[in-house]
């Protein structure tokens, strides 16, 4: 074999295996998404589920508000005026962080809640984004849901001021 044809043979094989590799890669992507709502279904390693793939399972605000630390709106939030009864979940990895007993009408524009599902299920951080002191509410698998604030009602006097797209409702018996 000359080198001519050497070349050609190294060529061709490149490009099939650049092939496999591209569809290899369009399966890992598809496999990954499959196993992150697995996981999600599972509530297991969470922190695991890569950025992208998150950005195709959460529509744009959702990932914007959740993995971005954005906020909606006042006043467009679809939960705002949910006077249902059951759980508010965080929309990507579905933990429960809220119940619809704990919600109030704050006047502010988004749910508000003044007590928390299990304090287990949220973390609580250091925001001074924006030149204010305020505290996030992440869910404990990372996603920004909003901030809590030291003027709400009576029992804790807390506002956990929440945005809607970070959320999704479960109602009881579901």
């Amino acid at each position: 074999m000359n080198c001519f044809s050497k070349l050609a043979v190294l060529l061709v094989g490149c490009g099939l295996v650049a092939g496999c590799s591209d569809d290899l890669q369009a399966s890992e992507a598809a496999m990954s998404t499959a196993t992150a709502k697995q996981l999600i279904a599972r509530g297991e390693a969470l922190e695991t589920i890569p950025k992208q793939t998150w950005k195709q399972m959460l529509t744009k605000q959702q990932y914007k508000i959740l993995w971005k630390k954005g906020t909606e709106r006042a006043f467009s939030g679809e939960l705002l005026n949910n006077k249902g009864k059951g759980t508010y979940v965080s929309a990507g990895c579905r933990i429960p962080v809220f119940r619809s007993e704990h919600k109030f009408e704050s006047g502010t524009g988004w749910p508000s809640f003044w007590e928390v599902f299990d304090k287990e299920n949220i973390i609580l951080e250091k925001d001074y984004s924006w030149g204010m002191r305020r505290i996030e509410v992440l869910s404990k698998c990372g996603e920004h849901l909003g901030h809590v604030f030291e003027d709400g009602p009576e029992p804790t006097g807390l506002r956990y001021c929440i945005n809607s797209a970070a959320l999704a409702f479960v109602p009881d018996g579901e």
